[in-house]
Order: structure tokens, then sequence, then C-alpha cells
């Protein structure tokens, strides 16, 4: 079931409240980045739902026909982006029903993107951090307060 309050796109690709818009929608339509194909970037924000928890588990994502009416996309767009996620084993097609996240498919994703993240990004972060000359209390002292998550330890 859709999370009441929460749309599946946003304007520069960043989730959008909508619990104080009286209609629902948004204040502006999407901005689509011209460099990557809509298809691919409708199914990178399910993902990024998925990894913040907006889409749990079992969840029902939105319909293919209200996506594509409410950002004006053709519906074989939205439903290319959703068949990756089927073709990806993130979601699961229930005849008649509509799309689902799968079981497990928030686990796979945390995982491959901190695979990604150490492998892609960090590389560029620990340059910098050498470069600055930053040292460990330094950046610590610097991250906001937040309570231990499943990927790391308080210490």
């Amino acid at each position: 079931m859709r999370k009441q309050g929460c749309s599946l796109l946003l304007p520069n690709s960043r989730w959008w409240d909508t619990n104080d818009i009286s209609d629902g929608g948004l204040l502006m339509g999407p901005n689509w980045n011209e460099d990557q194909p809509i298809y691919r970037q409708l199914r990178d924000r399910v993902v990024a739902m998925i990894l913040e928890g907006v889409l749990a588990e079992g969840d029902a994502l939105p319909s293919v026909r209200n996506v594509a009416a409410e950002y004006r996309l053709n519906p074989l767009t939205v439903l290319k982006g959703y068949q990756e996620l089927v073709d990806q084993d993130l979601v699961e097609k229930k005849r008649g029903r509509g799309m689902f996240v799968i079981e497990g498919a928030r686990a796979e994703l945390l995982k491959a993107e901190r695979q990604r993240f150490l492998e892609k990004e960090w590389p560029d972060v620990m340059a910098t951090i050498r470069r600055l000359e930053l040292d460990t209390k330094t950046l610590l002292d610097a991250m906001p307060d937040t309570e231990t998550t499943d990927g790391g330890d308080a210490e």
C-alpha cells in the first residue's frame, strides 16, 4: 500500500513530502535529467524510496497508470522502469493487483549500494580527507548525533 503523504517523484530527484500540500501533488513538476533515460530515473527513485524506508517490503508501488498520468509520461516508460525492478528481483508482479516490494529487497539494495560506495565514491572521499589533512577526531566531531543503525557501530 502506498504510504500517505509521499509522492513517487519529485523535482531534482529528491523526495517531496506532500503532507502540507492540500492538493496532494507537487508544487512543480519533476525535472528530468537529460543525461539519463526517464525510465532509469524512475527506477532509481523507487530504489531510493526502498532504501529510505518510504516503501517497505510488501508495499505496493504506485500504479503505472497513476504515475504516468500524474507526471504526463507514456505508461510504457513507467512500465519499463518498473520492469527493471522486477528483473533485479526487487519487485514482484501480482496479476490483477499490481507490483510489490519483495522481502529482502532493502537488504539486497543496501549490500549493493554499500559496495558501490566503497568502490566508486570512497576513494574520492578518502583523497579529499588526506588532501585537507583531516583527522579522525575532527571528522567524528563533525558528524551529527544519530542512533546506531544496523550498518555500523556506535564506537
